[in-house]
């Protein structure tokens, strides 16, 4: 008696990690500018932020949100770029704003050894998106995977590194940013 055994065929779907979908400069419309590089390379630290404006919940306003964002930081603050090297949004996109490799203008005292991350929206009473929560800490996962992060690096906010006083990332997300895993008060 013969037994045909039928063959499975597992489909693998690939799942895209944030670091493999960052909707780049080109892609939201930045302007050209000159950008520093980091002179230690990884970075140890990772500073998270939140813009306190507008959030946005699509590509296209989130697009938008980047050029207003590095307009201002140009035209107001007289900085060379936007001063983050990448924000996200409420769908979860993560957004190249220096980039990898690039020092900041996010938080003095911290920005030449840390990866500044900020939050579209203003965070004191209402939380992002948990797509963007969780997008935010599978980033910081796969930076630190690909050699973009130190192995032993640190966590923070911009209320944490002590050079202004401010209620940045917004008491909603300091909640809960400062349980996430290598958050440090005092970095």
């Amino acid at each position: 008696m013969k037994f045909l055994i039928p063959l499975l065929f597992i489909s693998v779907v690939y799942s895209q990690t944030p670091c493999d979908n960052i909707r780049t400069r080109s892609q939201w419309g930045s302007r050209s500018t000159s950008l520093t590089w980091m002179a230690v390379r990884p970075p140890s630290g990772f500073v998270i932020h939140h813009t306190a404006g507008a959030r946005c919940t699509t590509q296209a306003a989130c697009d938008g949100q980047m050029r207003n964002l590095q307009n201002f930081h140009i035209d107001s603050n007289g900085w060379a770029d936007v001063g983050y090297n990448f924000c996200i949004g409420d769908p979860g996109q993560v957004y190249e704003g220096r980039g990898y490799g690039r020092v900041g203008a996010h938080s003095p005292g911290f920005s030449a050894r840390s990866l500044g991350h900020c939050f579209f929206g203003n965070h004191m009473s209402v939380l992002p998106s948990s797509a963007a929560l969780s997008s935010t800490q599978a980033f910081i996962d796969c930076s630190r995977a690909r050699g973009e992060l130190t192995a032993s690096h640190w966590l923070s906010t911009h209320r944490n590194d002590g050079s202004v006083a401010t209620t940045c990332p917004g008491d909603a997300l300091f909640n809960v940013v400062s349980t996430w895993p290598r958050f440090v008060g005092n970095p």
